[in-house]
């Protein structure tokens, strides 16, 4: 028989250096963004809010004749999506592998929560709701967002399967909202204080926990959680000394803060990040000197 043991041998450290190889010709991140501007076709106004992993875009659009409506955007391609329920304001904040939306528009009797898939609308409404809102949808069907109770608190909630669980960060002054979950079950989910202040949380149990999101340069206002990526990373919203909203993203334990170049960096120009996908593409929008609101799609490197 023949010795095979050292030809095993070179082919494994081959593969090792190999491995080492791509390793070290791989670009450490540098903590830097581009940006460019997202426009649906023949909008006037385009709202990115969320981005999935394959780089497809939802939010709303506003068109020529003044109406808003839903939208898949993949690249140039726009798939545009109304709810026959929705009397104005449709539009979509959480999107999936699968292209599941979650989303909420004002309809006859108030705010109304659903999901969409393959053409089908799925109405949102937690036990005791007066009105609800749909922003995260993970590729499991995992559903969060916000409702309004009878007393007028606003909740955040988590939808897995046909049973609700209320969410209410600590020290919430009766208003939380659940802005995303990935699929590993992470929510982003933020509240606002006594001082009207914003408190952000991420909770991978459905709320028993919270570990807080707060970026150390904020001013009073705080810091708004957004997209918990499925890689683990986190964009938001902070909010600086002077109050102006400005994007920050959390990757392997290091903040960045970033606003879109459009942004003139003081009042009344601003810039929010609201959906993150695991290549670091960053989607939100930003308000440049004549206060406008314009999409955008960021990536970070």
């Amino acid at each position: 028989m023949k010795n095979t043991k050292p030809i095993l041998t070179l082919l494994v450290l081959t593969l090792v250096f190999l491995s080492l190889s791509a390793v070290a010709a791989a670009p450490a991140f540098r903590g830097k963004f581009t940006f460019k501007d997202v426009n649906a076709p023949g909008a006037t106004e385009t709202d990115t809010y969320a981005i999935n992993d394959n780089g497809v875009i939802t939010g709303d659009y506003i068109d020529s004749a003044g109406v808003q409506h839903g939208m898949i955007l993949k690249g140039t391609t726009l798939t545009t999506i109304d709810n026959a329920n929705c009397t104005s304001g449709i539009s979509f904040y959480g999107i999936n592998a699968n292209l599941g939306l979650a989303g909420w528009c004002n309809g006859s009797s108030g705010t109304i929560a659903f999901t969409y898939n393959n053409g089908k609308f799925t109405t949102i409404s937690p036990p005791g709701a007066t009105s609800t809102e749909a922003n995260g949808i993970n590729s499991k069907g995992v559903v969060v967002g916000s409702y309004v109770d009878s007393a007028n608190v606003t909740h955040g909630f988590v939808l897995i399967g046909k049973k609700y669980t209320t969410l209410d960060v600590p020290g919430a002054a009766g208003f939380t909202v659940a802005w995303s979950v990935n699929n590993s079950g992470v929510i982003g989910v933020y509240g606002l204080n006594s001082a009207s202040s914003y408190v952000s949380f991420t909770t991978k149990n459905n709320g028993k926990t919270y570990q807080p999101f707060a970026y150390p340069k904020a001013g009073t206002l705080g810091t708004v959680i957004h997209t918990v990526s499925n890689k683990g990373d986190i964009d938001g919203t902070y909010f600086d000394s002077n109050g102006l909203g400005k994007g920050v993203l959390l990757h392997l334990g290091k903040f960045y803060a970033f606003h879109d170049p459009n942004d003139c960096g003081v009042s009344p120009c601003s810039t929010r990040a609201d959906g993150l996908n695991g290549a670091l593409q960053i989607v939100g929008r930003y308000s440049p000197s004549d206060g406008s609101s314009h999409g955008f799609l960021a990536h970070a490197r």
